[in-house]
């Protein structure tokens, strides 16, 4: 992300709220920058960068007191990528947009959908659009097709259920690029969808190759990308088009997605926990070490476990464990110590004498797993102490399954959390479930509706959390300082020579007070 810096008429030191005289020279001062937000460094730690009431595809607004003025100003923290909600119906009416949607669904062997949720995910965005009057090109991958077209990988079966959930007649193309598509899309009336056959049709796509994304992008006016658990691959369908068509802005579905994860990961109420589980410590070694960083206890569950049981020099009979991995748990729990967070291992687990949902069962204590048994679930104590530790937590995020939940004899201690957590969102606290099994966990426990927010994203999810940049994020355009949806005084902005950009900044919104001028200069460097 572009660091930005305001050339601002100040005299130090200024307080917000405060009129002060005008200096003989301007100063910059610096902007925190960070994945999907942006806010003056002296003043980000008063903003308040996460709020469940509203979304930050718009601006957000903090009243802070300052403690040279008697009265409240409003700071305000920019949302550093362009939504689609910035985009009202003059903007979208009649225009052709390209979605880059998320209808990854599962299918049975008769192609019927057994798992909605992505396609009711991308809902809200299209039908901001539709109700605004745009002919909407709807793109989407599908399964892994390896040498061209598949009937099985086909979107065929997702036009129907589109159908119902919008309430209108959603028309499909037997392909993406080419004379079907534009004689399509030129037949399209305003608040109309077109479905585009899967993208991954082409090799190209993967490949991220401009003459193939420039082909996707041939029919359209404006690109929204709502595609969260593609976000962080650069194909062309997401990262791409983006350089053909102005402006590309983030859906509604990927601006929570960044909310959320980003937001909330970034600036938590606290306490703050994370849970992690999973079979592997491998795939999980960045979400650890940067949650590290951020949060006041982790929780630690599945099969990953027992590479920190050995690393101890425990008994871990023949569960999972990762030996080249063994050095590497010892430095996490040392970090933990060193960084003060409290780093929670299961003290009981349910052990089993083979990996399979008949196999003979018994609660035994960690480090005491026989030979040839193997931990399949925290163990009833272990859930008890976890409850325990949630107990006054106020943000959670959880990624990975406490055992191998598919089985019912060892789902106890997966959906054990869950219910905690489901219990804790009725209290106040903010329940992150971060994508992946953990997710298909929560919908299993039919608890999916009582979580703050329940990511689409599996590698998208794990990759933000550890600080990565999203490429189909990156891409998209940057919200300007000049756009607020607030009406409380940012304004017309003009482009000057130097790159530089004036906003005409009335009541002082960009810039520190300044009663000898209205206007704000930004500078992108």
């Amino acid at each position: 992300m572009a660091n930005m810096t305001m050339r601002m008429q100040v005299q130090a030191p200024v307080c917000a709220g405060f009129h002060a005289p005008r200096a003989q020279r301007a100063r910059p001062m610096r902007l925190s920058s960070f994945q999907g937000f942006v806010a003056p460094a002296r003043l980000a730690a008063n903003c308040s960068l996460f709020s469940l009431q509203q979304s930050f595809s718009s601006l957000v607004n903090a009243q802070t007191r300052s403690p040279c003025s008697r009265s409240l100003r409003t700071v305000v923290c920019m949302a550093a990528k362009k939504s689609v909600s910035d985009l009202k119906k003059g903007d979208l009416e009649g225009k052709v947009v390209l979605v880059r949607a998320d209808l990854n669904v599962p299918l049975d062997k008769s192609q019927n959908i057994t798992d909605d949720t992505r396609i009711r995910a991308a809902i809200p965005t299209l039908k901001y659009l539709t109700d605004n009057g745009a002919k909407v090109l709807l793109t989407s991958h599908l399964g892994r097709p390896k040498d061209g077209p598949e009937d099985k990988f086909r979107l065929n079966p997702v036009v129907p259920r589109l159908s119902e959930l919008l309430g209108t007649n959603v028309q499909k193309a037997d392909d993406c690029i080419g004379d079907e598509v534009k004689q399509k899309t030129q037949a399209l009336n305003n608040g109309e969808v077109l479905v585009l056959e899967n993208v991954r049709f082409y090799k190209e796509e993967t490949k991220n190759d401009p003459g193939f994304a420039e082909k996707l992008a041939a029919n359209a006016d404006i690109f929204v990308n709502d595609a969260f658990g593609t976000a962080h691959r650069a194909h062309a369908s997401t990262e791409g088009v983006t350089k053909f068509l102005s402006p590309s802005v983030a859906g509604l579905l990927l601006q929570k997605e960044l909310d959320y994860l980003d937001g909330a990961v970034k600036e938590p109420k606290r306490p703050f926990v994370a849970i992690v589980g999973g079979s592997k410590v491998s795939s999980k070694i960045g979400v650890i070490e940067s949650l590290l960083e951020k949060t006041d206890k982790i929780i630690l569950g599945g099969g990953m476990i027992f590479t920190f049981y050995k690393a101890r020099g425990m008994s871990v009979g023949s569960s999972l464990v990762e030996d080249d991995k063994l050095d590497l748990a010892k430095r996490l729990e040392e970090a933990a110590k060193s960084k003060g967070v409290e780093f929670i291992l299961p003290t009981d687990v349910i052990a089993a004498d083979k990996f399979d949902e008949n196999a003979n069962t018994k609660v035994v204590a960690a480090g005491e797993i026989p030979e040839g048994w193997m931990g399949l679930d925290i163990g009833p104590d272990s859930l008890k102490a976890f409850q325990s530790a949630l107990a006054d937590a106020k943000t959670i995020i959880w990624n990975g399954p406490m055992g191998v939940f598919e089985f019912e004899k060892f789902a106890k201690g997966t959906f054990g959390v869950a219910d905690t957590l489901a219990e804790l969102s009725a209290k106040g606290a903010i329940t992150i479930i971060g994508g992946g099994d953990s997710v298909a966990a929560v919908e299993k426990a039919g608890l999916a509706d009582k979580m703050s927010h329940i990511s689409t994203g599996g590698g998208a999810s794990l990759e933000l959390l550890e600080g990565k940049v999203l490429p189909g994020v990156a891409a998209l355009d940057e919200k300007s300082a000049g756009s607020s949806s607030n009406g409380n005084g940012g304004g017309d902005a003009q482009k000057n020579a130097d790159g530089s950009t004036t906003y005409q900044d009335p009541l002082d919104v960009y810039c520190d007070d300044n009663p000898e001028t209205d206007e704000c200069r930004v500078y992108d460097t």
